[in-house]
């Protein structure tokens, strides 16, 4: 019965010596390759500054009136479109524009880059079920592991920065587009593709002018989500010199600033509302006319 007794000792030291030397080739890979893979993310950075600092430099009223304009166009509704110029006057009143405006700059960044990436993944894991099944476990991975931890081998490779912060940022968000393009391209009506195929429709064609269409109210949903994933992100990102929001939040728990704490944390969530309350609108008039061209 000794062995019952070493067993879980001898595990415990392979285990160990197997997570170190895990560690230092990882340690050797990020020496030898950190610098190339942070210049290939390089001009995603520079796309992200020059945005930052296109919302920073234009004057507040000009911003205010695109960002309301754009609610409106997403929403055609007057509720969420003055909702939406009320939440960023008091924003700008409390002192916190310049910190909404690169947070703001950091989400929609991270978005297209999560669409950009997103969906054609989605578009292929909806082309094969094989292909489906080998993405939705690691999918599933992305989406449930504590979020701190994608921090780790990130920091690793790419040391500490806004590159690194927008991998983790994008890594999080991504799954929800992925997802929906998946879903909404499979819920197309067979009757609807079967009419395309006896058009002579391409698979090209039938792709652009039928299905993605079609799926777009789905996909929207998707894109949703992705935004409020990013935006759940940003205190935590803040961690790794992310700026924004997130910081102050972040001072105000390390230095137990209540007021602080509770006026960003409020920021955060009137973007949150702005972005989930014009895509939701704005999905649903496209299910509308879904619905009527059907009709």
């Amino acid at each position: 019965m000794d062995w019952l007794t070493e067993f879980p000792q001898i595990a415990g030291r392979d285990l160990r010596l197997m997570s170190r030397t895990i560690d230092q080739h990882y340690r050797a890979f990020s020496r030898a390759y950190g610098d190339t893979i942070e210049a290939m993310f390089r001009p995603l950075l520079d796309f992200l500054l020059w945005f930052e600092r296109l919302l920073l430099g234009t004057p507040w009223f000009i911003v205010l009136g695109v960002i309301v304009l754009i609610v409106w166009l997403a929403s055609r509704s007057s509720k969420i479109t003055i909702g939406s110029a009320i939440a960023l006057t008091l924003i700008g009143v409390f002192g916190m524009w310049e910190d909404t405006m690169r947070t703001l700059s950091i989400i929609v960044v991270c978005t297209l880059m999560s669409i950009v990436v997103g969906l054609p993944i989605g578009i292929l894991m909806s082309r094969s079920n094989r292909v489906q099944a080998v993405i939705n476990p690691v999918l599933d991975v992305m989406q449930t592991m504590p979020s701190f931890v994608y921090l780790i081998p990130i920091v690793m490779l790419l040391g500490i920065g806004l590159i690194p912060g927008l991998i983790v940022v994008v890594i999080y968000a991504m799954p929800p587009i992925i997802r929906l393009t998946n879903l909404g391209i499979r819920l197309v009506d067979k009757e609807v593709l079967e009419a395309a195929n006896a058009f002579g429709s391409s698979t090209w064609q039938r792709l652009l002018q039928v299905q993605l269409p079609l799926a777009l109210p789905t996909i929207m949903a998707g894109i949703n989500q992705t935004i409020m994933m990013a935006l759940a992100m940003v205190v935590v990102a803040s961690l790794i010199g992310v700026r924004g929001l997130g910081q102050p939040v972040l001072q105000a728990i390390t230095n137990q600033y209540f007021t602080q704490g509770v006026l960003n944390g409020l920021a955060i969530v009137a973007i949150a509302i702005i972005f989930d309350r014009a895509s939701q609108a704005y999905g649903k008039r496209l299910q509308r006319h879904r619905e009527a061209a059907h009709g």
